[in-house]
């Protein structure tokens, strides 16, 4: 299907809107030690202003979701481009933690305004290759990553001050900004189709709403209220409570499918980002000092894959393409769990093609199948994973981590986990930890300082194992009982919106040229 310039101009500027957010986010997680040391910042504060980059996008995904169709896309776009200039010149300027939490708030708003208008455009403009045409627009986000690392790391670039790094954030953000002076933005999909407001409201429904009401109010409520026990179960009340009264509104529980989508984003967040930080770890004895590069070659793979999803989306059905992520995953990250020396790379290229596909598939099933739902199924559902990976992915991933070197320390030495060990929760569960820096401690004065490292290590290890059981081959079990499904049913088939050009596109048929009555002889 070929399209106009006017709708390439805006794919690409879309395509760099993402990418000026993902070079923002690897600046920010490499200058957090130069932060720490410059403002004496405890790990708490600095997990803080981290913080505050992640969770306001899911905050202005959703709202944004809303009303971006009565705004419009364009003035929506540049109110992200605000935020985002505002983000980084703040940074630049920083002289103070204070600062430097707010230039992150407006680079997480910015983010998810982003993230609010390129996903519908995406689908609107190239409404027959949704699947295709969102995993290559997704490829910026590892692009930024490949990029923006390859600046941080890089000799003579790394020896930088963070405040000049700081304004190659901003660089591509006004290349974006400069290429949406022109252009039109593309009517929404479901605008164009006439499809009611209240028809986008009724895909969520209840269901959907309560997983996102529950997660943000999670979110919100831990950052901003008072410490408090019961914060899951307040959390899932406020969650069910909006919930219905938004179901009750639109008459709608919402759709089911959509709704176990919007579930499993939970694993495939959890699966694509929360386990980076401990690939870095397994990659250190390889690479040793270098190991950073290791995050930089997994995004310049899920890259070049991206950009090429056109053979797979071709091929397969969007639950067919996840099964097969998830069958890659589980396989890669079990291997990354024994493997060791050179071998670690051949796990680490099957981990990274794993993940390569599951969020911007996930994003083109939802286009695919709930095209009513417009701006609102799609972000929503990025926002439930970005939300999910914070409040519950990453956490049970320390927990296994936990559990596990509780057991493998216990076997070091009785007396060092006696001594270290320390009470933690999770949604209000209590469990056991290790307190590292005590073990660490008494393991020296024991001489015991190299059989709690490898008891650590293996312990992150066993973690990995654990993950691939609970994450990726659950994912596998549920996307192919899906896939199944669809086949039973005769085949995938993408749900198409009958579409309905605007009068200026349509050619009204020329009126047929008035001929003149023939001669009355004739006639006679």
């Amino acid at each position: 299907m070929k399209h106009n310039s006017n709708d390439k101009i805006v794919f690409w500027g879309s395509f760099l809107a993402l990418f000026a957010a993902a070079v923002g986010f690897v600046f920010r997680v490499m200058v957090l030690g130069d932060w720490q040391a410059e403002f004496n910042l405890t790990g708490a504060e600095v997990g803080r202003i981290f913080g505050a980059s992640l969770w306001p996008i899911a905050v202005t995904m959703i709202f944004f979701s809303l009303i971006v169709d009565k705004v419009g896309y364009k003035p929506s776009i540049y109110c992200a481009f605000a935020l985002q200039i505002i983000g980084g010149v703040l940074t630049f300027m920083a002289d103070s933690p204070n600062t430097l939490y707010w230039a992150s708030i407006c680079a997480g708003l910015g983010h998810g305004v982003v993230e609010a208008v390129i996903n519908p455009v995406c689908a609107s403009i190239y409404h027959k290759e949704k699947s295709k045409m969102l995993n290559i627009l997704h490829a910026s986000w590892p692009a930024g990553f490949v990029i923006g690392g390859i600046l941080m790391l890089s000799p003579g670039l790394r020896d930088l001050s963070w405040n000049l790094k700081a304004l190659w954030i901003v660089i591509p953000i006004l290349c974006y900004g400069v290429m949406f002076i022109k252009p039109k933005f593309p009517v929404d999909e479901r605008v164009l189709n006439k499809v009611p407001y209240s028809e986008m409201l009724k895909e969520v429904g209840f269901l959907g709403t309560f997983l996102a009401a529950f997660l943000l109010f999670h979110e919100l409520y831990g950052r901003f209220g008072s410490e408090t026990e019961h914060l899951i179960w307040i959390s899932l009340g406020a969650g069910a409570l909006i919930g219905a009264g938004f179901g009750v509104f639109t008459k709608s529980i919402g759709k089911p499918l959509y709704f176990l989508l919007c579930v499993l984003m939970i694993p495939l967040a959890t699966t694509e980002l929360g386990t980076d930080a401990w690939i870095k770890e397994l990659m250190t004895p390889t690479m040793g000092k270098f190991a950073g590069w290791a995050i930089v070659v997994s995004a310049l793979i899920m890259m070049v894959l991206r950009f090429q999803a056109g053979f797979l989306t071709s091929r397969f059905s969007p639950p067919t393409i996840l099964v097969i992520s998830s069958l890659f995953s589980f396989c890669g990250l079990m291997a990354l769990s024994v493997s060791s020396g050179v071998a670690v790379w051949g796990a680490f290229v099957l981990y990274a093609v794993g993940q390569t596909f599951y969020w911007p598939t996930v994003l083109g099933f939802i286009a695919e199948r709930f095209p009513k739902g417009g701006a609102l199924t799609l972000n929503s559902a990025t926002a439930i994973g970005l939300l999910a990976v914070g409040i519950i992915g990453t956490p049970i991933l320390g927990v296994f981590n936990d559990s596990h070197t509780v057991s493998n320390v216990k076997v070091v030495s009785e007396e060092i986990h006696m001594a270290a060990k320390s009470d933690a929760s999770f949604f209000g569960a209590s469990y056991e930890s290790i307190d590292r820096a005590k073990a660490t401690e008494l393991a020296a004065e024991q001489g015991l300082s190299d059989e709690l490292e490898g008891a650590m290590n293996e312990a992150s290890r066993q973690s990995l194992r654990t993950t691939a059981i609970s994450f990726p081959l659950v994912m596998l079990i549920a996307f192919g009982l899906i896939a199944l499904y669809y086949r039973k049913m005769g085949g995938y088939q993408p749900i198409e919106l009958q579409r309905e050009p605007s009068n200026d596109l349509v050619k009204k048929p020329k009126p047929a040229p008035m001929r003149a009555p023939p001669p009355k002889e004739l006639i006679n």
